[in-house]
């Protein structure tokens, strides 16, 4: 089974990375951008059978810093 994982800051924790773009953004030109924020994707391959919990707890143990982060899991469908 695939999953993506999305780990993304939480409100209101300063975000760099995001400044940079949103300023590199207008610096190109493009106007009416009014807020950047970065976060990442983790696409993992699991078995059948991984439970929800499981991928929750790999995300709170690993995979997302908690004290800044939020995270939501996506299973996808295999073809």
């Amino acid at each position: 089974m695939k999953v993506r994982v999305f780990v993304s800051l939480k409100p209101g924790v300063l975000d760099p990375q995001g400044r940079a773009v949103h300023h590199a953004l207008d610096g190109l030109g493009f106007e009416g951008v009014k807020d950047v924020r970065v976060g990442r994707l983790i696409e993992l391959e699991v078995a059948d059978g991984t439970s929800d919990q499981a991928l929750d707890e790999m995300c709170r143990k690993l995979l997302a810093n908690l004290v800044i982060e939020d995270y939501r899991i996506e299973k996808l469908e295999t073809a």
